[in-house]
C-alpha cells in the first residue's frame, strides 16, 4: 500500500489494494458510497486473516502450546494496537466486544443498572444512532430514572442553550453522545458537554464508531469516560468492536455476560471475577476478528488519520456542490468544514429507497432508510433519506457518478 505523509492521501493508489473495486455492477464501475454503513477491506487484512486462520489458529489465554501461544500474542497485540489508536492509558482499558452497538449495551447495563435509580437521569441527544440512545432509554425506565434529549437548533447542530435547565430539573448521572453523526456527519465539539456532564458528577459515554475510521481519536484529550468503536467500518472484519472505558469505573462495574474466562474462582458458594479486562470477555474470543481489526488498525494508521480526514472534507465539499445543482434535491447537514464525509439528501417527493435502486442500476451503492436514526428523521420531518458516504478509497468520480445517477431518477420518475 501507498503510505502518506501530512495531509495528502492517494486514494487512487489506496483504492488497489481493495479487490472489490475490481469487479463491475450492472456492467459499470463501482462506486462504493456506504462507508458509514460498512467499509470494504484491504487485501493486507483479507490475507493476514487468512494466514492467521491457516497457520495461527487456535483458542487464547487456555494453552501453552505453539498455536495457542501464537493466537493469544495475535490477539492481544491487536488489543495495543486499539489502546495505541485511542491514546487509551492502560491497555487492560480495552475491552473487545462484538460492536460497538454491544459496547454501549455493557455500559448501560453494568454500570446504569447498578448506579441509576429513581430522581437520576440520563442525558442524550436528537442526533445519537439507535445503539447510543435505546440502551439508555431501556436502562433508565428499568431503573426508574428520567430520560432526557439535547435538542438540534434550526442547522440540524446540537443546542446546548437547554443545560443549565436541565441541570437545575434533574439529577443528570450519565450523558452519552456520538462524536460523529452517521445520518450526517456532524462532527461534535464535545468540549462544552463533557465538561457540563462532570460538573454534574456524571459519567459521559462516547459513541466513536463514526469517528475512529476518519479522524484522530484520542480518549484523553475527549476526557469521556467511556468510547465505544467498530471494526467492520475501519477497514476491519464484521464481529469485533472494542469499548474503552477509564479503569476505575471498569473495576468497580459488574460484569455484562457470565462463563468461562472472565472468572477467577468458582466455588459452589460463590464465583470472583477476573482482571481487567478479561472480566467484560465471557466465552471464546472473537480471535481472528480481533486479530484482523489490529491489521486494519496498521492499515489506517499508515495512511494516516489526518490524511483521511482531510481528504474526506474535500470530497464531501465537492459532493455537496456538485449535488445543490441538481433540481429538487434536499440536503441535510451542516457545511462541510464541520462534517465527515457523509451526505444526506433527498429528491424531491421520490422516496429513498427508490432513488437507492435506481442508483444501483448505474453501479453506485448508498443508503436509503431512517440510518438507525428515529428521533432525528422525525426532528427533520421525514421517514428516511438517501446517504452517500465516503472514505480513504472514494474518487471524485463516484460523486460525478452518483449526480449522474440522480439525473437519471429525475427522469425516471419525470
Amino acid at each position: 500500500m501507498a503510505v502518506t505523509t501530512g495531509t495528502t492521501l492517494d486514494a487512487r493508489t489506496l483504492r488497489a489494494d481493495f479487490p472489490i473495486f475490481e469487479q463491475l455492477i450492472h456492467d459499470k464501475p463501482l462506486a462504493y458510497l456506504d462507508s458509514a454503513n460498512s467499509s470494504q477491506k484491504p487485501r493486507q487484512v483479507i490475507d493476514a486473516m487468512s494466514e492467521f486462520y491457516e497457520t495461527s489458529y487456535a483458542n487464547v489465554h487456555r494453552a501453552v502450546h505453539v498455536l495457542g501461544e501464537r493466537a493469544t500474542a495475535g490477539l492481544e497485540g491487536a488489543r495495543e494496537k486499539v489502546r495505541a489508536l485511542l491514546n487509551a492509558p492502560d491497555v487492560r482499558e480495552i475491552v473487545f466486544v462484538r460492536n460497538a452497538t454491544e459496547a454501549l449495551n455493557l455500559v448501560a447495563y453494568s454500570w446504569g443498572g447498578n448506579n441509576l435509580g429513581p430522581g437520576d437521569a440520563v442525558v442524550v441527544t436528537e442526533l445519537e444512532h439507535h445503539s447510543n440512545f435505546v440502551p439508555w432509554q431501556y436502562i433508565a425506565k428499568r431503573q426508574g430514572a428520567d430520560f432526557v434529549m439535547v435538542p438540534l437548533d434550526e442547522n440540524n447542530e446540537l443546542d446546548l442553550s437547554g443545560l443549565d435547565q436541565i441541570a437545575r430539573d434533574f439529577n443528570v448521572k450519565v450523558v452519552a453522545t456520538n462524536l460523529v453523526s452517521n445520518a450526517l456527519g456532524t462532527i461534535h465539539d464535545l468540549g462544552p458537554l463533557t465538561r457540563w456532564a462532570h460538573e454534574q458528577g456524571a459519567i459521559f459515554v462516547c459513541d466513536a464508531a463514526q469517528a475512529a475510521p476518519h479522524m484522530r481519536v484520542d480518549v484523553q484529550a475527549l476526557d469521556c469516560d467511556f468510547l465505544a468503536i467498530s471494526g467492520h467500518k475501519m477497514c476491519g472484519p464484521s464481529g469485533i468492536g472494542a469499548l474503552w472505558g477509564r479503569a476505575s469505573l471498569l473495576q468497580a462495574m459488574e460484569p455484562f455476560l457470565l462463563g468461562g474466562h472472565m472468572i477467577n474462582s468458582v466455588r459452589y458458594e460463590k464465583t470472583t471475577w477476573g482482571e481487567l479486562p478479561h472480566k467484560f470477555e465471557a466465552g471464546t474470543s472473537p480471535i481472528v476478528e480481533a486479530y484482523g481489526l489490529g491489521c486494519a488498525v496498521d492499515y489506517i494508521e499508515a495512511a494516516g488519520l489526518d490524511a483521511i480526514e482531510a481528504h474526506e472534507h474535500e470530497l464531501v465539499a465537492y459532493a455537496l456542490g456538485r449535488l445543490s445543482e441538481i433540481p429538487g434535491i434536499t440536503l441535510y447537514g451542516p457545511p462541510a468544514d464541520r462534517r465527515a464525509g457523509v451526505v444526506s439528501f433527498n429528491l424531491a417527493d421520490i422516496h429513498p429507497h427508490d432513488v437507492a435502486q435506481i442508483l444501483d442500476r448505474q453501479g453506485v451503492a448508498i443508503r436509503a432508510g431512517h440510518h438507525c436514526c428515529q428521533p432525528l428523521m422525525h426532528k427533520l420531518g421525514v421517514a428516511a433519506t438517501n446517504r452517500a458516504s465516503f472514505y480513504l478509497y472514494t474518487l471524485p468520480e463516484e460523486i460525478d457518478q452518483l449526480a449522474d445517477g440522480l439525473y437519471t431518477v429525475r427522469k425516471v420518475f419525470a
